[in-house]
């Protein structure tokens, strides 16, 4: 692709984007269109004021609600959509995602304990629960790695991916278990599990935001070695690239990623899946276009699914899971078929 038409339409995306946003901050249920709510956002942000006053109900709907929903989603599809480029690359699997190795598993688990029993209180307020989320999805990455490393030092793919599913099952199984025994946290544990951006706040926002950026930051240092990663192990070590090493790095990196986005969010799925592929579609493989760029794709899927779960059926609002869901299984089933019919192909020639 001509340099100048990348840029170009790396600029055109980014600036759709930018829409998205704003119209993920401008429609719902209450009727507020585009221009008070960029006269709102104006406001609060450089103090000037257009036209006549917004209404005061109309504004704090606007900065108290939308304006950091709309940010989150945004932040939390972002972190999802590198943790899921950075897991692919790894694994050297297009159909792999930061859940294969547990993270949701991890994180459902320690955010269930925590409603049910009241574990990890050191954190109080608002940020206990994401805390515990977090603290499990890193936890639980952390011992994949050390069993699969334990098993076979190079860190395989295949081992890496077994190891991963072997400890989601079982983790699933105890979490079966904690939900049987404390029923009455049932359906507040599976309403966290849906996935929601609802009544967040500014906090939630301001937590992401560190998170994506040294995530974005770390991603991005290594972008290379996801490049050469890409030919297989053998040739990444014979270039001198330590693939060990690299494997741990970016694998906690993913995790951390998609660890802080699942405990402040809830389970939110494919997204992490949809976003690489529609960007490397779109801007080719290199990592250090394709990370930024995902996370822009993931940032966008993430808002336009959040604004259609508060949107298709007023006033009912869908979890946000459902409506990923809705949008990534055929997406993966599609995937899926054209990579077995690759594969078809490769073997008959």
């Amino acid at each position: 692709m001509n340099k100048r038409v990348r840029l170009g339409g790396m600029g055109a995306f980014c600036l759709l984007c930018v829409i998205i946003l704003l119209l993920g901050m401008s429609l719902g249920s209450s009727g507020i269109g585009l221009n008070t709510t960029a006269s709102v956002i104006l406001e609060k942000l450089t103090g000037l004021q257009t036209g006549a006053a917004p209404d005061k109900a109309q504004a704090a709907i606007v900065w108290e609600l939308r304006v950091p929903r709309a940010l989150l989603a945004f932040l939390v599809g972002a972190a999802l959509a590198v943790s899921g480029v950075i897991t692919q690359s790894v694994l050297r699997n297009p159909l792999a995602s930061p859940y294969t190795m547990g993270v949701s598993a991890g994180s459902s688990l320690s955010a269930a304990l925590y409603m049910a029993v009241g574990v990890l209180l050191p954190v109080a307020g608002r940020l206990g629960l994401p805390f515990a989320g977090f603290v499990g999805g890193l936890v639980t990455i952390l011992l994949v790695m050390l069993l699969a490393s334990a098993m076979d030092k190079l860190l395989s793919v295949h081992t890496l991916i077994l190891t991963g599913i072997v400890f989601s099952l079982f983790i699933s199984a105890v979490l079966t278990v904690i939900l049987v025994l404390f029923r009455e946290n049932l359906q507040q544990v599976l309403l966290w599990q849906m996935g929601s951006f609802a009544m967040r706040g500014w906090t939630y926002p301001a937590v992401m935001l560190p998170f994506l950026l040294v995530g974005l930051v770390i991603a991005l240092a290594f972008s290379k070695e996801m490049d050469i990663l890409a030919f297989g192990e053998q040739a990444a070590m014979s270039v001198g690239v330590s693939t060990v090493s690299v494997k741990w790095i970016l694998l906690l990196v993913s995790a951390f990623l998609a660890g802080a986005a699942v405990s402040l969010s809830g389970i939110i799925g494919f997204v992490d899946l949809i976003a690489p592929h529609m960007a490397r579609k779109l801007f080719g493989p290199e990592h250090k276009v394709l990370i930024p760029m995902s996370a822009l794709c993931g940032g966008a899927l993430m808002v336009l699914s959040d604004l259609a779960a508060r949107t298709v059926l007023p006033p009912l609002e869908l979890p946000v899971g459902a409506v990923t869901a809705l949008i990534g299984a055929p997406f993966f089933a599609g995937l899926f078929l054209r990579n077995h019919k690759r594969q078809g192909k490769g073997k008959a020639c």
